[in-house]
């Protein structure tokens, strides 16, 4: 009798052990969790970042980071988006750390209008609008009539109409800046029509246009960067204002993994890749 209590208490001893092990790793797991995802990427703990981007050129560029990240101990995963909505509204939701894609124009009218709390932690490079030919080769051979499209919004359009005034085909009002619409256009020697198109459309809509003010992101997707007329002067109003920006969730900044994809995105590594890879028309501006 005594052998068999002894053996029952000996299980009883057993079981009990493995139970506890069983809990303690449960309930540390959400805790480990928790560290890794605001751990500093110095502390030995691996992290994940999960950024959105739009596939070109900033899912590429991110791309180049990765290999800098991994020795930080960060993990970088890279979302890609074909509109400019759902990678706000999924930072918004945590869904996302961070999002690359959009300037602080958009940003600012897209937190007034959702209610959002996204902010700005540096930029990264610009996208000229080129100027393109379809019809007509050159500039110098522009027939009288040209048709020429732009971008139908009036961030893009306005920009599109200053390109135009600087390469000498029109002329506009003095002190309209970047809200220029057809309506500032002083001066039209050559009887240009304006055709305004949704953005993503000009590439496509090329061959029956004489020209097309397209921007850098679609000119990259189409292919036809290389291909370029004119551009925007990366020291131009324009340049300055619609800087591509990474952008976190507001109380986020100061977090050491951003600081550190950051830091990446501003690196000699991301500069050489964007001279050497778009023809200009993607422009570093750090």
């Amino acid at each position: 009798m005594k052998h068999t209590i002894k053996l029952v208490a000996a299980s009883l001893a057993l079981a009990l052990a493995f139970t506890a092990c069983g809990s303690s790793a449960s309930s540390s797991a959400p805790a480990a969790s928790s560290a890794a995802s605001s751990a500093p990427a110095s502390s030995g703990t691996s992290v994940t970042l999960k950024v959105g981007a739009s596939p070109a050129p900033h899912a590429e560029i991110l791309e180049q980071i990765k290999p800098l990240l991994a020795e930080q101990g960060i993990n970088l995963e890279i979302v890609q988006f074909d509109d400019y909505v759902l990678p706000n509204t999924a930072l918004e939701d945590g869904d996302l750390d961070a999002n690359y894609f959009q300037h602080q124009p958009y940003l600012t009218d897209f937190n007034e209008k959702n209610g959002t709390h996204i902010v700005s932690i540096g930029s990264i490079h610009f996208e000229p609008l080129g100027l393109y030919a379809g019809k007509t080769a050159s500039l110098e051979s522009i027939p009288d009539g040209a048709v020429i499209g732009i971008p139908s919004d009036n961030t893009n359009g306005a920009r599109a109409l200053q390109l135009l005034a600087a390469n000498g085909l029109l002329t506009l009002k003095d002190g309209v800046g970047l809200s220029a619409t057809e309506l500032d256009i002083a001066e039209n020697p050559h009887n240009i029509k304006i055709k305004a198109l949704e953005a993503a459309q000009l590439p496509a809509s090329l061959p029956d246009l004489d020209f097309a003010v397209i921007n850098g992101n679609y000119a990259v997707g189409a292919k036809i960067a290389d291909k370029v007329i004119a551009t925007e002067d990366k020291d131009s109003e324009a340049a300055q204002t619609f800087a591509n920006i990474l952008c976190v969730r507001e109380g986020n900044e100061s977090r050491p993994e951003l600081k550190a994809l950051l830091a990446a995105l501003q690196s000699d590594t991301v500069r050489d890749y964007i001279n050497a890879s778009y023809e200009g028309v993607v422009v570093p501006v750090f």
